[in-house]
Order: C-alpha cells, then structure tokens, then sequence
C-alpha cells in the first residue's frame, strides 16, 4: 500500500472509531482524589451475574486531550457481550507540565501536541486504580466476578495494560512494584506501544515514549521501570491483536515485544489482522472489534 493510501485508510478508519456517541457509564467510582483518578463501570447488557470484568485502558498517546470518552463505546459493546466493564481514567501529559530538555532538544512533540503523560503521575495512577479495583467493582458491580479479571488496552492504554500486568517483575525498589503476580487471567493489549526501544525509534506518536519518560537523560533509567518489552516474563497470559496496516503504531513494535518474550521463554499470542489499521480494534461497527471481543472470551471463561 502506498504511504498516501495508508493515510486515507487511517483517516476514514479514525473517523469511523470517533464517530459513535459517547456511552454513559451505569456508574461511577474514583480511586483517589484527583479528577482522573476515576473509574466507569458499566454492567452487563443482558444482567447476568459472575461475568467477568474487564478493565478497560484508553489510548491516546497519554496525551491530555484524550480520555475514556473515546473508548465507551467499546466498553458498551464489550457489556454487550455480557461482560462487566471498568473503564480507568488516569493523568496524562498536557500543556501545564513543563517542558524538560536534553541540551536544546525539548520532549514535546513537534507542532502543537502536549507532552505526553506524567512521571510518575501515570503510573501512580494505574497501580492505584488496579489495587483498588477489586473492592471498587464488588461494591459498583456486584454481578461482576472479580476473580476473573482481564485487562486489555488500546495503543498506549496497550501499554499500559501489559505493564499493570508485571509489576511484579519491576526492578526492586521500584514503588509500583507487586510482591507476587496481579490476579489477572490475562491482558490482551490492542495494537500496543509495547516496546520502547522500538517504539522510539519509530518515533511512534511523535515521540511519545520518550517524553512520557520525562526525555532522553532519564530514558534508560525510566524504561527499566515502564518498558513491558523489558519486564519479561510475567507468566501471565497475554495475547496481542495487531492490524498489518497500522502506521500510527506499527507491527514492528508488537513483534519486538513478542520476541522479547519468547527469548524469556514466554509465549505471547499475536493476531495480525490484514487489511486493518490502528482504530478498528476499537470500532464497534469494525469486524476487528469482534475478534478483540474473542480473545477477551479466550482469556475470561
């Protein structure tokens, strides 16, 4: 495909993904005292008891103008597939945070894109929201099974779902780091920002790694503490859904993580889908959306 057909299809597929009404949640709880330290709940569509939860990480580079609002909609197809849903808000970079430099280089993105998230505000919050998560769908959802929990992520929320998945495996001393593995049946993370070494050199999102990373000074010393393609293996069940036309976080970074994990001697499982891009994976309207429902399912039941 040429790179102008590439970007038509990533403009039409985004438009698709954006275009769906925002979904409100059935209720909502927060896990701290920030604003984005909130999570929306939405029950089962057809109000069965025990079904599993999900836990639902958005995307968006971990840039401030995006937030949950964009995926509710997939929470809701989700609930419609009989699962329970918790949708998780986080803080993520905007143009209040100051801008940190290496020599002349600022982090911040060429044009007029803010920073992308906060270190270690992101991270604070995504380990909080997950211990909390538990008693917070017991008490929101109290149909939800909260023993059988899988996280699953879009894009940088991909990210994130791989790393709530490891803190186990995080370097001693590290703040976020677990005692033994999360109760987790599994992540399935959607076209991920997986590996950071890869990830940067792509120059993914505008270089986004490497300001949520605070910049190049503090990179390797950061990464050892948020890198999933370094924090192997978890022994926790993961699957990738990755389509083979994504130009805004390519194939090459989901298979860099996969392979990473196989020279640690874990399996990962990674569906490529052809002639799919980076946003049908959460268009409810897309036959990508169901097969991201599937692996759910796999992991779940």
């Amino acid at each position: 495909m040429s790179d102008s057909a590439a970007r038509d299809r990533d403009v039409a597929e985004t438009e698709s993904a954006f275009a769906h009404p925002e979904v409100a949640p059935d209720r909502s709880a927060a896990y701290g005292d920030h604003p984005d330290q909130v999570v929306d709940f939405y029950a089962p569509r057809d109000g069965r008891t025990g079904a599993p939860l999900v836990v639902l990480l958005h995307g968006g580079a971990w840039r401030a103008p995006y937030d949950r609002a964009h995926v509710s909609p997939l929470a809701d197809f989700l609930a419609r597939r009989g699962f329970a849903v918790a949708s998780v808000e986080y803080r993520r970079g905007g143009d209040d945070i100051p801008q940190q430099r290496d020599g002349a280089e600022s982090t911040r993105a060429s044009g007029s894109d803010p920073v992308a998230g906060r270190w270690p505000e992101t991270f604070d919050d995504v380990a909080a929201a997950m211990d909390a998560m538990p008693v917070l769908a017991a008490r929101e959802l109290p149909g939800a099974d909260v023993r059988r929990i899988v996280v699953t992520g879009h894009s940088a929320g991909g990210h994130l779902a791989l790393w709530a998945a490891a803190r186990h495996v995080l370097p001693e001393g590290s703040p976020w780091r677990l005692p033994a593995p999360p109760p987790l049946r599994g992540v399935v993370a959607l076209a991920p920002i997986a590996d950071f070494k890869v990830a940067a050199e792509l120059g993914v999102c505008g270089g986004a790694v490497t300001q949520l990373l605070g910049g190049k000074a503090d990179f390797e010393d950061r990464a050892a503490q948020a890198d999933p393609g370094v924090l192997l293996p978890t022994g926790i069940a993961t699957a990738i859904v990755q389509g083979v036309e994504d130009i805004v976080v390519p194939q090459a970074v989901s298979e860099a993580y996969v392979d990473a994990a196989a020279r640690s001697g874990e399996m990962v499982g990674l569906t490529l889908l052809g002639g799919v891009g980076h946003f049908p994976l959460i268009d409810p309207a897309a036959d990508a959306c169901a097969v991201v429902a599937e692996e759910i399912t796999q992991l779940a039941w």
